[in-house]
């Protein structure tokens, strides 16, 4: 069943009222907080329990802000008055903020051992504590760093190594092509030149060389005969 309404009378039960009490106190305080953060503002929360006990939340101080709102609620019929209520506000901010600031240069120095000398064994011991947690953060945030950088030097070099293949493989693929083509170059001019020897060379050109060439031997034997029979050489 879904949540029913509640009348809003006073709780009779004593052991209800306290425990209505609690969740109902809870979620206020839960919801001062959440209007302090959310929007900036300055809040202040006061809570007597029905038996007197005090309940309070503030985030500044509940006394100044009892004090803004007496000097807020008074007669501020100018103003200037305005004014001058607002000025002192700023004037708390800036003073609480030198606070701050002050409180964080007095730890500075004593990180960087300006004023080891006023110290005490005690603080001396937190002091090294702290410097011994902040170097163990520096040396982790250091190896971090450094695998970090070892990894990318890593894949970088996987990188060229495999960019180093690849342009080998592109080169011997080229020096192959360019093979092929001189040989197919050379056995096409091989071709060519043949082709034109066989057009220059005529068969009956070819023969009536010869038979020139073996005419010469012919004659000189039919004279050497002609020679024998007519008794030239006797």
């Amino acid at each position: 069943m879904g949540r029913g309404r509640i009348e809003i009378k006073r709780i009779e039960n004593t052991t209800n009222r306290q425990v209505t009490f609690c969740k109902r106190r809870n979620g206020l305080l839960k919801k001062a907080y959440e209007l302090s953060v959310l929007c900036d503002a300055e809040v202040a929360l006061i809570v007597f329990s029905g038996r007197g006990r005090l309940y309070e939340y503030s985030n500044n101080s509940v006394k100044a802000t009892i004090e803004r709102y007496k000097k807020a609620t008074s007669d501020i019929s100018s103003a200037g008055t305005v004014a001058e209520i607002n000025a002192q506000h700023y004037q708390q901010e800036s003073a609480k903020l030198k606070q701050q600031i002050t409180t964080l240069q007095n730890s500075n120095r004593t990180l960087i051992g300006d004023t080891m000398a006023t110290m005490s064994h005690r603080d001396l011991k937190q002091l090294e504590g702290r410097l011994d947690k902040g170097l163990g953060k520096i040396r982790a945030r250091k190896n971090e760093l450094l695998c970090a950088e070892i990894e990318y030097m890593q894949r970088r070099e996987m990188e060229l190594q495999n960019n180093n293949f690849f342009l080998k493989e592109k080169v011997a693929e080229t020096e192959r092509g360019q093979q092929q083509t001189l040989n197919m170059m050379g056995a096409a001019s091989t071709s060519n030149e043949y082709e034109q020897n066989m057009i220059h060379c005529d068969p009956r050109t070819f023969l009536q060389f010869n038979f020139m060439q073996q005419q010469p031997q012919y004659y000189s034997q039919q004279e050497d005969r002609k020679s024998f029979n007519s008794g030239k050489y006797l």
